[in-house]
């Protein structure tokens, strides 16, 4: 490093102690790492053919990136070949090393079955598969994580077509088998209809959400709600295509206001902005308001993660996943230069001065790549 940069890193450095803030932000800031849910129509699959989990490596760079949570999708029937089961030992292994991995790495784990509230395409709360079985998979798998704070439990990704009323019972049942196991973990609770924010209201697809999740019961009171978010025409994440700059701060701003009315907390699982849209569209602004608005309104916001990362993406139009990851070459996709000035702020509220190592760290990283 030159010594320019040097003191242009000293510099930095004193001004980030300067400013620290007294107050946290956002508590979790991340990504989904997805492949472990991949291959959905090849069930149980082959590991490493059909479906494949997070690196070490990638751990490491979004860690390095200033993240410290990243969600983990991966299918229940995988994990659990049989209903009320055993966990499969293999599949909980590899897993398990990822959780293990993370936290050694102070990055939190939000573990999340992808299954839309189905089992093998049955749905949860059918004669097929009882809310029973729901529960008795969740206390399996807390048993397995409940000394560990850094991981988080997402009870179910996107549940859809159902009744408002039943997702909740398997929601409920669920949450009493994880307490029941002596887990104390943080709960991710989504509701139905993909869970998006935007339609928490709605009563398209039944009783809204907004009336029916009010019924959730936690006995640790250790809970958020998980919602997703997308920014094209019908939210529903498969374009490009952003309504406007302002779009995602507009579509939050009903299911915040039912947030902060009810005392509750919330958690973006998945949104998403296409590389393509970055400096050569309105993706800059419509990533950073959404952000920024998130921010604003962190007295009910616990976290986001973005979508996606993911070693099997390619060239998918909204990975996050750095082009040679590792290599001499590495190279950030374009809305990392966006989400980054949103990482800060919690760290630097509890610990400024590992807050601007980190800082430090990243101005390297990027100095090695330019050089």
């Amino acid at each position: 490093m030159s010594k320019f940069a040097t003191i242009g890193a000293a510099s930095l450095l004193a001004c980030v102690l300067a400013h620290a803030s007294p107050t946290s932000a956002i508590e979790y800031s991340g990504v989904n790492l997805s492949g472990a849910e991949f291959g959905e129509s090849q069930l149980p699959g082959t590991y490493g053919s059909n479906y494949t989990y997070p690196s070490f490596a990638e751990i490491d760079y979004y860690r390095n990136v200033g993240m410290n949570v990243i969600r983990v999708p991966f299918r229940w029937e995988r994990l659990q070949r049989s209903l009320y089961g055993g966990l499969d030992g293999p599949e909980f292994t590899r897993l398990s090393a990822v959780v293990g991995y993370a936290a050694s790495r102070g990055v939190s784990v939000l573990l999340d079955p992808h299954n839309y509230a189905r089992y093998n395409g049955n749905l949860i709360g059918s004669a097929a598969v009882p809310h029973a079985a729901f529960a008795d998979f969740w206390s399996r798998l807390a048993q397995q994580f409940a000394g560990n704070p850094r991981v988080l439990f997402g009870l179910m990704n996107e549940p859809h077509d159902m009744p408002t009323e039943q997702w909740l019972a398997a929601a409920n049942a669920a949450i009493a088998a994880i307490r029941a196991a002596g887990a104390h973990n943080l709960i991710l609770i989504p509701g139905n209809a993909w869970t998006g924010a935007h339609s928490w209201s709605d009563s398209w697809y039944g009783t809204p959400n907004a009336t029916v999740m009010r019924g959730v019961v936690d006995p640790a009171n250790n809970f958020a709600f998980e919602v997703h978010q997308y920014l094209d025409g019908d939210a529903s994440g498969t374009s490009a295509q952003i309504v406007s700059a302002t779009i995602g701060s507009q579509r939050l701003a009903n299911f915040t206001s039912w947030l902060r009315s009810n005392g509750y907390r919330g958690f973006l699982g998945e949104f998403a902005v296409a590389g393509s849209t970055i400096g050569a569209g309105i993706g800059d602004e419509a990533l950073g308001n959404l952000l920024a608005y998130l921010d604003a309104n962190s007295d009910v916001w616990r976290g986001w993660t973005f979508w996606a990362g993911g070693p099997w993406w390619g060239e998918y139009m909204f990975t996050l996943e750095p082009q040679n990851l590792g290599q001499p070459n590495e190279t950030d996709r374009p809305q990392i230069a966006v989400i980054q000035p949103h990482l800060l702020p919690e760290p630097a509220a509890l610990l400024p001065g590992i807050a601007a190592i980190a800082l430090l760290e990243r101005l390297r990283r990027r100095q090695r790549r330019e050089r």
